[in-house]
C-alpha cells in the first residue's frame, strides 16, 4: 500500500507546540515533551500507511486517532493526510467547538 504524504495545518502545528511548551514550563524540563512528541509522530507515521486507522467523527470527512490523552484530528485526501488539530482530550469539549471554527 502506498504511503500518504502528511501535511500539517498551521493550527495543528500551533496545537502541538502549545502542548509541548506547556509541559516544558510545568515540568521545568523537556524530557516529557520529547517523549510525547515522539509518540504523536509515531502515530502519524502509522497514519501515513493506514489512513483510515482513526475513528470517524460527526463530520464524515474528518477522522480522529487517539494517542494517549490526545486526538490527532485529520482528513484523508487521495494522496495526502491533512492533520488539522491535536486535541487534549482532558480539555472542556466546549473549547473544541470554538477551536474547530478557527479554520
Amino acid at each position: 500500500m502506498a504511503q500518504h504524504k502528511i501535511v500539517w495545518s498551521i493550527e495543528a502545528k500551533n496545537d502541538l507546540t502549545s502542548i509541548l511548551e506547556f509541559y516544558i514550563f510545568r515540568n521545568g524540563t523537556s524530557v516529557y515533551s520529547k517523549k510525547l512528541n515522539s509518540k504523536i509522530n509515531r502515530s502519524i507515521r502509522l497514519l501515513s500507511k493506514n489512513p483510515f486507522l482513526g475513528v470517524r467523527t460527526d463530520d464524515p470527512d474528518i477522522r480522529a486517532l487517539i494517542t494517549s490523552d490526545y486526538q490527532i484530528i485529520y482528513e484523508v485526501f487521495e494522496k495526502i493526510i491533512l492533520i488539522t488539530m491535536i486535541w487534549d482530550c482532558r480539555r472542556d469539549p466546549e473549547d473544541r467547538i470554538i477551536d474547530t471554527r478557527r479554520k
